[in-house]
């Protein structure tokens, strides 16, 4: 009998994740995604702070056709296919690998940061998004990431408090250039 938690199972080779038989069928984005996985980002970006600038999205989509066909990449997408409705996405994760310094905790440097998570609105509340976090913190094991990095909406805080994130004493500054 199998005793891991869907969150210590990995993905399978064939794109799916093996979850429970209560998650929703999860599997590894494909570069053909790419336009719904920047639509659904658009969705979480218009929900943080509304913006009629829609110019980053043929770059993004770009950037995710490049990332997402390259094989054992640093980028990685777990999606959750719309019910009944062919080509459309109903929730996502979309996370990166990092090399970096290795430290204590972390002495292979490895660095892992979530991002676009999202589940379109008339999806939520089905467990979509905690599927797809779930798959993605198994690809994560899978690379020998121990240090995993997100910024929380207070809606999603506690799905991710769930999943055993916890908030940081450090403070986060940036630069744009």
């Amino acid at each position: 009998m199998d005793t891991a938690s869907p969150a210590d199972r990995a993905p399978t080779g064939q794109g799916t994740y093996e979850g429970t038989q209560a998650d929703p069928p999860v599997r590894a984005a494909r570069a053909s995604d790419a336009e719904e996985l920047v639509r659904l980002r658009a969705v979480m970006l218009g929900s943080l702070r509304p913006c009629d600038d829609d110019s980053w999205q043929p770059a993004s989509v770009a950037v995710l056709r490049e990332r997402l066909a390259e094989p054992g990449g640093s980028l990685a997408a777990f999606v959750v296919d719309a019910p009944g409705a062919s080509g459309v996405l109903a929730a996502c994760a979309v996370g990166t690998v990092e090399q970096r310094l290795g430290a204590p905790g972390n002495h292979a440097g490895l660095s892992g940061h979530v991002f676009s998570v999202v589940t379109d609105a008339a999806m939520r509340r089905r467990g979509y998004s905690r599927a797809c976090m779930r798959a993605l913190l198994a690809w994560y094991r899978e690379r020998g990431v121990v240090k995993i990095d997100l910024h929380a909406s207070p809606e999603g805080e506690p799905l991710y408090a769930s999943l055993g994130f916890v908030r940081t004493p450090a403070p986060s500054m940036r630069l744009m250039l």
